[in-house]
């Protein structure tokens, strides 16, 4: 039988525009006609993966917040407690920082699990902070995320493979972060990015020569309808 093979994709850096800023237009024909599940794997706040299943219309299959969140379309898990990393974030501002997005902060609003810090922002203090709560920071590129060490998207997706039926050995992954390691390690075949971090470069099965979305429309064109025994 030929078929499309589950996919599981990054946003950040993966879906993104070669010039590596907003969503890349030309995805949304390709994984709306696709005809196997499309799991959005990420470390956004829990409500941008839903908006961009809704712009695709495609189901709504989603492991959000470095795998804090996983909705299957039907129930809805949270994983991790924001509530050490609350209390890191205060500790935080007592010490003249805080996160960096400005008032209104509309990167962690809506955030369920974790919290997001602007790459601006010192690191040094906020890694101490969070090692006296049990949390760690991991830097996905994009911004410090502030998470339960024990939570990652591997697990999210291995949760979501189970609740929907996904066979992960037929399924491909990209990504371009160490966040997306954990997921590399689930699936049956796994591509970074040309943009891609050393973590997600040496974890990934191949590495592709083009960055962003090229990189993804590439992979997605290449294991498209691919033969299964």
């Amino acid at each position: 039988m030929t078929t499309d093979p589950p996919l599981i994709l990054d946003i950040d850096g993966t879906l993104t525009r070669p010039e590596g800023w907003g969503i890349d237009p030309r995805i949304f024909d390709p994984l709306h006609e696709w005809d196997a599940p499309v799991v959005v794997a990420t470390g956004k706040a829990f409500p941008y993966p839903i908006a961009l299943c809704h712009f695709l219309a495609i189901p709504e299959l989603v492991v959000a917040e470095n795998g804090g969140v996983v909705y299957t379309g039907d129930d809805v898990t949270f994983t991790a407690d924001r509530a050490a990393a609350q209390n890191v974030m205060a500790e935080y501002r007592a010490a003249g920082y805080g996160p960096g997005w400005g008032a209104d902060d509309t990167v962690n609003r809506w955030r369920e699990t974790e919290i997001a810090v602007n790459l601006e922002m010192p690191l040094e203090p906020l890694e101490e902070i969070a090692d006296d709560y049990g949390l760690e920071v991991i830097d996905t590129g994009y911004a410090y995320h502030l998470k339960d060490p024990t939570i990652n998207k591997g697990q999210g997706v291995l949760a979501m493979a189970e609740a929907v039926g996904i066979d992960l050995e037929d399924a491909v992954a990209v990504g371009d972060s160490i966040n997306d390691v954990s997921t590399f390690e689930v699936v049956g075949r796994s591509f970074a990015v040309a943009n891609a971090d050393d973590a997600a470069t040496e974890a990934a099965d191949e590495v592709l020569e083009d960055v962003h979305a090229d990189g993804t429309l590439g992979v997605l064109e290449r294991v498209r309808g691919r033969s299964r025994d």
